[in-house]
C-alpha cells in the first residue's frame, strides 16, 4: 500500500505505508539524528503533533521493550523511515516496532530517501507536512496544537525529605525517573497551577520540564517563574530553560530547522568541558538578549554557539536547553540531577 508525503514547500515522496495503515495526519516535520532510542524519541511529549523522520537507515531492528517508554504513548503524529524492519533481535524485546505503531494508530512510511528529505528540512527549515493515502493537491492545514499536557496536582505526605515540585509541560518519564531517589520525593503538577499552589506543596526545589511548542505560548506562567527563582532553587530543563530565560526579560527564536538528535557537543564556558548531549527542540535562547538580563550564559552549542545553559548569579537557578536524562543517550550530563539535588541540601527551599 503506497503512501504519500507531502511537503508544504510543494514536494512529494512516495513510498509504502507501514505502521497505522488507514491514518491520515497533518503535522510539523522534523528530523531526528539518533542511531538508536527510537521507542524513547516517539513517546517523548516533546514530539507531539510532530512528523519525525528518522535519518539512520534502519530503524526498528531491537523492537519494543517494556519500560522504554518516555509516557504512556506514542507522542509523535507520524514516523518516517528509509527502512523498517521486523526481523527483531533483543532479548528485552516484546513487539516490532511496527505492530507499536499498529497499536496506538500512528501513521508511517518507509522506503523514501530520507538522505533527501533531510536536505530539504536543513534548505527550508523546519516545515509542515501531510502523510496520506492519496496523492494530495492543497497543501496541509495549519492545525494549532494543544500544546499543554495535563497532569493531576497531588500534595506529597512524605515527612523529613527533599520535595522537588515538577511543573509537566511534557515531561519525559526519565526526568521524573532521575529525581526519584531515596530521600527525595516528587510532585508533578500543570502549568495551570498558581505560584500559592506550589507553594502549599511545601517543595524544597521546583524543576521546569521539557516540553513542545513556542516558548512564547506559555506567557501566562511567566510572572510564576519569576515568583518561584525568588523563593527556591529552580532547575529548568530544554522548554523550562527558554522559559527561565523569558521570565528575566531575554528573547526566544525559531530556529531554522532546530537540533534532533544525540551526539550535539555543548561546551561548558564555566569548567571548559564539552558533553555530548541528547537534544530535541526548535527554538531557542537569544544569547545576546541575555546580556541585559540577571541571567549568565554557562554553555553553548560547540558547532552553531546557540545557548545551552543559563544560571542567576547569587541564587540556585539554573537551566539547560539539552536532556540530561539520558533516554535517549548520551549520560554526559546526567550529573545535573545531582547538582540540582545538592542546592536543596544548601538551600533548603521554602516551607
Amino acid at each position: 500500500m503506497k503512501k504519500y508525503l507531502t511537503l508544504e514547500n510543494g514536494d512529494v515522496f512516495v513510498g509504502e505505508a507501514c505502521g497505522d495503515l488507514g491514518a491520515e495526519i497533518d503535522g510539523e516535520l522534523v528530523f531526528t539524528t539518533s542511531m538508536t532510542g527510537y521507542q524513547e524519541t516517539l513517546t517523548d511529549p516533546s514530539y507531539k503533533h510532530q512528523i519525525i523522520s528518522f535519518t539512520y537507515p534502519l530503524i526498528g531492528n531491537y523492537g519494543i521493550s517494556l519500560d522504554t517508554s518516555q509516557s504512556d504513548k506514542v507522542q509523535a503524529a507520524a514516523v518516517i523511515v528509509k527502512e523498517m524492519t521486523n526481523q527483531v533481535f533483543h532479548y528485552q524485546s516484546v513487539i516490532s516496532l511496527d505492530a507499536f505503531l499498529k497499536q496506538s494508530k500512528t501513521p508511517a512510511i518507509s522506503g523514501i530517501d530520507t538522505r533527501q528529505l533531510t536536505k530539504i528540512i536543513r534548505r527550508y527549515g523546519t516545515m509542515k507536512a501531510s502523510l496520506t493515502n492519496q496523492p494530495i493537491v492543497d497543501q496541509p492545514a495549519d492545525r494549532e496544537a494543544a500544546i499543554i499536557k495535563s497532569a493531576t496536582l497531588s500534595a506529597s505526605d512524605a515527612k523529613d525529605v527533599e520535595h522537588v515540585v515538577v511543573v509537566d509541560f511534557g515531561v519525559k518519564d526519565n526526568i521524573v525517573k532521575s529525581l526519584q531517589r531515596p530521600g527525595v520525593d516528587v510532585t508533578v503538577v500543570t502549568p495551570e497551577s498558581t505560584f500559592e499552589d506550589i507553594v502549599n506543596l511545601h517543595p524544597t526545589g521546583v524543576l521546569l520540564s521539557n516540553g513542545p511548542g513556542d516558548p512564547t505560548d506559555y506567557a501566562a506562567f511567566l510572572p510564576v517563574i519569576q515568583q518561584l527563582q525568588d523563593n527556591f532553587p529552580l532547575f529548568g530543563i530544554c522548554l523550562g530553560h527558554q522559559l527561565l530565560a523569558l521570565a528575566n526579560g531575554a528573547k526566544t527564536y525559531k530556529m531554522t530547522f532546530g537540533h534532533r538528535g544525540i551526539n550535539h557537543p555543548v561546551k561548558n564556558l564555566i569548567t571548559g568541558e564539552i558533553d555530548i548531549t541528547s537534544q530535541n527542540h526548535g527554538y531557542a535562547v537569544d544569547v545576546d538578549s541575555v546580556e541585559d538580563t540577571p541571567l549568565e550564559v554557562t554553555a553553548l552549542e560547540v558547532n552553531d554557539h546557540t545557548c545551552e545553559g543559563l544560571r542567576y548569579p547569587g541564587r540556585p537557578v539554573f537551566s539547560v536547553q539539552y536532556h540530561p536524562e539520558a533516554a535517549p543517550g548520551s549520560h554526559d550530563a546526567t550529573q545535573l540531577f545531582d547538582d540540582f539535588l545538592e542546592m536543596l541540601h544548601v538551600n533548603g527551599g521554602v516551607h
